[in-house]
């Protein structure tokens, strides 16, 4: 995998504000963590299914209309990559995420500066 294509092409599907291009990169059992869930759901901090993290990026693109975010770096593992980007609420974010077998991301996990 090339992570600098990878990171690039994720960043720039966010930066679209395109649901469809940003969810290409997810597989259909995706499990996403992040803090950032409390601020457009019910309390939770877990989204599991394709489905329900479409709805929550959906309203999160709503709520967040001029959402931009820069990619700093980005590092890899053993099938995951970690991209360092600023985010939001001009905050900087490391995702961790997981692919499985077809190269989809299968887990993230969000991390955030105050």
């Amino acid at each position: 995998m090339d992570i600098k294509n990878f990171a690039t092409q994720w960043i720039n599907a966010w930066n679209s504000h395109q649901l469809d291009d940003i969810l290409s990169h997810y597989a259909d059992d995706i499990e996403i963590t992040t803090p950032m869930i409390r601020a457009f759901t019910s309390g939770e901090d877990t989204l599991k299914g394709k489905e329900a993290v479409k709805k929550y990026w959906q309203k999160a693109l709503e709520k967040v209309p001029d959402l931009h975010f820069e990619l700093y770096d980005v590092t890899y593992g053993i099938n995951s990559i970690a991209l360092y980007y600023q985010s939001i609420m001009n905050k900087k974010a490391i995702e961790v995420m997981f692919f499985n077998e077809e190269g989809k991301v299968c887990k993230m996990y969000a991390l955030y500066t105050d």
